[in-house]
Formats: structure tokens, sequence, C-alpha cells
């Protein structure tokens, strides 16, 4: 299978106008055909196009998954590559529903590269997970504006041991908490419990169906991904050793180099595509159907 110099020249030597779809569509049925699998890319050009709300998954992506799925052989299950930043969590709970209802959870997660966040979360929602030495995914502990919520609550309980310990520094604790509005901590300590939730539900029912010891797996999984503490930052990328230690089901891409070429191969279509065009997300299936969000015009 072509690299990603060897993409490149594909596009630029193709007469057609629309090369970065054509090139990019002939690799997803190729492995659409390898895996007798259907295949649906979820990709957004993030990395290409920093800055975009576009690039983050909403509820508009549903959209994209609708038209998609629309006269797919459902019986044959779902492939699904996932490259995001991540994003809105009641949005991402809902395409989660949405996928496992039309699929009966038959479904296999590839990350090619990086699936962060919210993008772990639908990672996480899948029977089994293709990783490769080169992918990531990352800690799933709920933001607010960047802000952690692990990070404020900890914050929260510390000012209350401080000043139980001295009061005279209860002035300087009430104007670092006092940047809090009276609901945040609760919202925070609501968004890490949804996110738990959220999380252990797929892997029950899902990852570990029919598993005596589903509960205590997902459990396990779950405590790793939602925490700030040892993670420090919501942007850590969790490698494919990591993501197996957590009890993750993981899988090594290179087992089948065939397979890998082929997931790779496409991962270099999207990474073109998002630099040579507008494009900043793309919902695609292997027969072509395609919804595509559009960033800002360069010219």
């Amino acid at each position: 299978m072509p690299s990603w110099n060897e993409v490149l020249l594909e596009l630029q030597s193709s007469n057609r106008k629309d090369a970065l779809d054509d090139v990019r569509r002939k690799y997803l049925l190729e492995l659409s055909a390898h895996r007798n699998r259907n295949v649906i890319a979820y990709y957004s050009g993030w990395l290409q196009k920093p800055g975009l709300s576009v690039s983050s998954i909403n509820d508009d992506d549903k959209n994209g998954f609708m038209a998609s799925i629309h006269n797919l052989d459902r019986s044959k299950g779902l492939d699904i590559l996932l490259h995001s930043p991540g994003g809105d969590m009641a949005a991402t709970e809902s395409i989660i529903d949405y996928l496992h209802r039309m699929f009966d959870g038959d479904i296999v997660a590839f990350v090619p590269q990086i699936a962060m966040s919210r993008g772990t979360m639908m990672a996480c929602s899948c029977k089994e997970i293709y990783m490769g030495k080169q992918s990531n995914i990352g800690p799933i502990d709920p933001q607010f504006g960047g802000i952690p919520a692990h990070g404020v609550i900890k914050e929260f309980e510390t000012a209350i041991d401080r000043v139980k310990a001295d009061p005279g520094s209860i002035p300087i604790w009430q104007t670092i908490i006092g940047k809090y509005h009276p609901t945040f901590i609760g919202e925070c300590q609501n968004a890490i419990k949804m996110a738990d939730e959220m999380v252990a539900r797929s892997l029950v029912n899902v990852m570990f169906r029919g598993d005596s010891e589903a509960e205590a797996k997902a459990q396990d999984i779950v405590s790793f991904l939602n925490e700030h503490e040892a993670s420090k930052t919501h942007a850590r990328h969790i490698n494919i050793d990591e993501a197996k230690n957590c009890g993750l089901s993981i899988s090594d891409l290179e087992e089948d180099p065939t397979l890998q070429d082929l997931v790779l191969t496409v991962h270099h279509c999207f990474m073109h595509t998002f630099a040579n065009s507008n494009a900043a997300k793309i919902i695609e299936n292997h027969e072509g159907n395609a919804v595509v969000m559009m960033g800002p015009s360069s010219s």
C-alpha cells in the first residue's frame, strides 16, 4: 500500500479534479473489502486547521453518520476509523447510542493516529480497538473552557483543608475560590460522574459483553481514564501499551501488515485532503457517501 509520499504522488499525477475524493474513496473501499465489513471514517482536520469549532464532536455530526449508514448492510457490522480531538460530551453520548442501536454493538474502532477525550469515549464504546505504535488515545476527564473538573474539585478541597488548618488564610482562599460561580463545583462533579457512567456502560454492554467480570474491568478502565492527578493534563497522549495495561481490549495494527497498510493509507488520504482543501471534518463510508463540514476559505 502507498506511503504518505506515494499517496501524494498519486494525487499529483491524477488528472481528475476530484482526485482527493477519488483516491481516498478507493482505499476506503479496499479496506472494506479486506475486512468484509462496513467502514466509516470519522475524521477531523483540527491538526491542519486548529481552532475551528466545527472540528470538534457536536450534534450536527449525527447527520453525517445517518447519511453514511443509510442503505448499508448493517449485518456486516461497522469498522469506524477515528481521528478526533474530542468535543461535546452530550453529543458524543447521543452518537454512541445511535451507533449501538444501528449495529447492535458490532463495532470495531481503529485509531490510526489520535482519538482524544470524547474521541476516546467513542473508541471505548466499541468491542475492540486497533492501535499501532503511532496511535494515541487520551484521558476522558471533563473540561470546562479548558479548566479540568477534577482540578476544580481538588482546589476546593484543598481550600477547605487549608482554612481549617489556618483560619488566617481565609482571605487568600476566598479570592481563589471566589472566581467560580455558586453551582460550578456541582457541575464539575456531575460531569465527572456522567463521563464515568457513559464509558462504563459501553464497556459493560459492548467491549465486555457476557464477561462475568465486566463491571470490575470497566471500573478499572474508567478510574484510569477519568482522573487528573496522574495524567497531569487533559492533552496527555496514552500509547498502545498503556491502553492495554489499563484493561482495554486492544489489538495491534502491526499484526496484520495488509490491514496496517490499508488503514494508514486511508489515514494519509484524509490528511492530504485536509491539507489541500477547505474540509474541516469528514464523515464518510466505503461506498463514497460523505458529509463534509467546511472551514473558512483560504483564498
